[in-house]
């Protein structure tokens, strides 16, 4: 059976300092070892939250990260320059990163790549925009970011990914796919994924969704059967993200 795994994507929010209370904080609260809690912090605040949630189910992942091991790459990050500090995971393709800073398909296989060689546990971010939902290409353009995602990956390195299901259209906007839009969405995502591989690594890997999920709704999410968790945006610097951790089953 697939654990669940809930990662919060603090984005641009919080410095070092109040980054290390709030972690300190929830992780007291939100550490449930059935779930992997994942915190994704800006990169100026990853070590002192490591040192936050130290002793805890807790994990601390970074939101974003280069597929170069070094180089004249000013303002990036490598994947090294994460691990040596005791990152664990890293979002992969964003949606944000694709709209405002042009990220490729081919950019994040790069990425997904790198960040597999080098143990990290990528979450890779896929969906469509509204456009494309009123088009009715929604499954369409999901299964073409799957696939180029996980280009020349081997199964067993797959089932060590996870993919976020993030419609754009509910990311930020209070706007939440229905239970039934997310569980189909998340479903098409893990019959790709079998028909890349076969149906023991489709059975196997994590699919969260994402978009304006809350306290209120993440039950009904989290229990869709395809759906493994979410990565949460804004929920998951407010004061209940406790509560989506230890939604009721």
């Amino acid at each position: 059976m697939r654990k669940k795994i809930i990662a919060g994507n603090w984005k641009m929010n919080k410095t070092p300092a109040q980054a290390a209370a709030f972690a300190k904080e929830m992780a007291a609260k939100a550490d449930n070892a059935s779930v992997d809690v994942v915190f994704c912090v800006p990169y100026t605040a990853i070590s002192t939250a490591i040192n936050a949630v130290a002793g805890t189910n807790v994990a601390i992942g970074a939101q974003n990260m280069h597929f170069e091991e070094s180089g004249a790459y000013t303002g990036e990050i490598a994947p090294g320059m994460l691990t040596e500090i005791g990152v664990k995971y890293v979002i992969i393709g964003h949606s944000e990163r694709r709209a405002y800073f042009g990220e490729t398909d081919c950019d994040v296989n790069k990425k997904l790549k790198v960040a597999l060689a080098h143990g990290l546990i990528p979450i890779v971010c896929v969906g469509e925009s509204l456009t494309q939902r009123q088009l009715g290409i929604t499954i369409e353009h999901v299964r073409i970011q799957v696939k180029a995602a996980f280009d020349g990956i081997s199964a067993a390195d797959a089932t060590k990914a996870v993919i976020a299901y993030e419609p754009i259209w509910a990311i930020g906007t209070g706007v939440t796919a229905t239970s039934a839009q997310a569980e189909e969405a998340c479903a098409a995502v893990r019959q790709v994924v079998g028909e890349i591989y076969d149906a023991q690594t489709a059975e196997a890997i994590r699919i969260q969704y994402g978009g304006s999920v809350t306290a209120d709704n993440a039950a009904e999410l989290f229990n869709q059967s395809n759906i493994d968790g979410g990565l949460v945006g804004g929920a998951s610097i407010k004061d209940d993200f406790d509560r989506i951790v230890n939604y009721k089953r």
